[in-house]
């Protein structure tokens, strides 16, 4: 891990786009009740999408996006051990994340008065393998892979191979223990080729505990994700074509954006956009909405505010912008921290940390659902604090 000054070649609309999505990605974690949500801040329940389902696939463009602008610079020759390097350090502290505080905190059965390292054993028996964290790791290495040593055309078809195979093995291909192919089965979360694959590669043991029979960032749907991260290679290289005027790579980019929903769109008659499926019209669908929301940003930072408009309205977002890892990673802790191990007493019963702040500040002054969204606005904005340190001493934290 390095600490080092950011560059002054920063694109500053790409971080502030990844500002944007590293906040709302916090955002939506962290509200101050599960129980009360606005629907906008909830994954659809299965098919379809809202704008929470937009901020993952967002940041995997993004890290596409910064993949290119930064191999562009170096030679092909010397990176790829850097680049498997990097993909498993990210990999790593996505396990990490994951096994904190490294052992299990509730009950057990079978066992009234565990010891401590009975405690430690139970966790690493039933810890979760993937992550958020792990699909980036192995979605960058993949398309970083992919796209140092091959031609524009080759990684096209290097896309469109993992798009339309992805699409033929779900669909088409009988599920082990059905009796039928995928595509009666895509919306049966349990049944579906790539809900097998987690239980035959993962175990049941280490597959995300609230689904406990398939895992959202399973090893089959993590394919697709490469070409989400490929297709923010071809974004990167489009904007970094100084051939062009930067109207014309905006014009482009938005109008590609465009083309990308309306296919993801019509894909999704005969195969639905779907978040934990990562399916292919999703990675389109959602490439094409990332092309344009980076684009609006290019245009309202560097087009339309060189005629005067101060900037200082995307200062926040630069500064979650140039220090994701460490807000993903110190905010998961801090909610492991005040969710589940300290509590406090309050009228003779143990809360959370979290419960009691709700409760306390927040619920009893305003409507279930806007209390529970200014709890995550505070979370936010606690962030929001801490990085801006970082920022002011020019630190940044990569792996």
């Amino acid at each position: 891990m390095s600490t080092v000054a950011p560059p002054p070649s920063r694109l500053m609309a790409l971080d502030v786009f990844r500002g944007i999505t590293i906040a709302g990605m916090l955002l939506v974690n962290n509200p101050g009740s599960w129980n009360a949500i606005y629907p906008p801040l909830e994954h659809a329940p299965w098919n379809g999408w809202t704008p929470t389902d937009l901020i993952f696939p967002f940041f995997l463009f993004i890290v596409g996006v910064t993949t290119h602008l930064s191999l562009s610079k170096r030679d092909p020759s010397t990176v790829t051990g850097k680049i498997i390097r990097r993909g498993l350090l990210i990999v790593l502290a996505g396990v990490l994340l994951n096994a904190f505080p490294f052992f299990w905190w509730g009950k057990m059965a079978g066992i009234a008065d565990p010891t401590f390292l009975q405690r430690v054993v139970w966790r690493a028996q039933h810890l979760r393998f993937m992550g958020v964290l792990q699909r980036i790791g192995f979605a960058y290495i993949g398309a970083a892979l992919l796209t140092l040593r091959t031609s524009r055309k080759q990684q096209m078809a290097i896309i469109v191979a993992i798009l339309l195979g992805y699409w033929i093995v779900m669909t088409l291909v009988p599920v082990p223990g059905t009796g039928t192919i995928g595509y009666f089965l895509l919306d049966q979360p349990d049944k579906t080729l790539a809900a097998w694959t987690d239980r035959l590669i993962l175990g049941t043991n280490h597959i995300w505990a609230s689904t406990k029979t398939w895992d959202p960032e399973g090893p089959l749907s993590t394919l697709p994700a490469i070409a989400t991260a490929m297709l923010g290679v071809f974004a990167g290289r489009w904007l970094s074509d100084k051939r062009r005027s930067l109207l014309e790579r905006i014009a482009g980019l938005f109008g590609a954006g465009c083309l990308g929903m309306v296919a993801g769109e019509l894909w999704s008659w005969v195969f639905p956009i779907n978040k934990n499926l990562w399916t292919s019209s999703y990675v389109v669908f959602c490439a094409g909405f990332a092309c344009v929301a980076l684009a609006t940003c290019l245009w309202i930072l560097d087009v339309y505010e060189v005629r005067g408009c101060m900037r200082e309205w995307s200062r926040p977002f630069v500064v979650y912008g140039v220090n994701p890892l460490v807000a993903f990673v110190g905010s998961g802790i801090m909610a492991r921290c005040i969710d589940s191990l300290f509590k406090i007493t309050i009228d003779g019963t143990k809360v959370s940390l979290h419960q009691a702040s709700f409760d306390l500040l927040f619920n009893p002054y305003f409507p279930d659902k806007f209390a529970s969204l200014l709890w995550g606005l505070a979370f936010v904005g606690l962030w929001l604090a801490i990085l801006w340190v970082l920022y002011r001493r020019d630190i940044v934290v990569k792996l």
